[in-house]
């Protein structure tokens, strides 16, 4: 069974606490629970990962592309938190790596600050999915799931 990754950067493992009216009452383990749901759903495994530090990140993404290319990974969900507002490494990793990535966000980043409008992580992203609440999660892992049969159809019969 290919398994989906689903990686949470900076914070996020304050959801439930942190900022309330933005991203919500939902805690880490109701997204992880949902994500899994989604996953099973979708025929595939979950791997859950958050992390603070982005030197964790950059190393799950580089294995993610050596999974993906080895054929056990379908792809990312990632999360970045303020990182996707910061960090060129984290574009060049995904780039580096060659691996699907679907970029996440709880919130809408638009309609907020001005310094999240930009976004290093969407250039190199399959896909951006934002401000639709926790429920983004499985909205990423089922388009993430529709790509990957998608990319594996012959020419001519993909659906997406």
């Amino acid at each position: 069974m290919k398994t989906i990754m689903v990686l949470n950067g900076p914070n996020l493992n304050l959801l439930g606490r942190r900022e309330p009216g933005i991203y919500g009452a939902h805690t880490l383990g109701d997204v992880e629970r949902l994500c899994a749901e989604a996953c099973a759903r979708e025929g595939y495994a979950l791997d859950f990962r958050q992390s603070n530090h982005e030197g964790v990140l950059l190393d799950a993404l580089h294995e993610a592309g050596a999974a993906q290319a080895a054929g056990t990974l379908a792809g990312v969900v990632l999360n970045a938190g303020a990182y996707t507002h910061t960090s060129v490494a984290l574009h060049d990793a995904i780039k580096g790596a060659s691996v699907r990535v679907i970029e996440l966000h709880i919130s809408n980043v638009h309609a907020r600050e001005p310094f999240r409008h930009h976004s290093f992580i969407a250039p190199a992203a399959e896909g951006v999915i934002a401000g639709l609440g926790v429920r983004g999660y499985a909205l990423a892992i089922q388009a993430l799931a529709g790509s990957v049969l998608a990319k594996s159809a012959p020419a001519g019969q993909r659906t997406a």
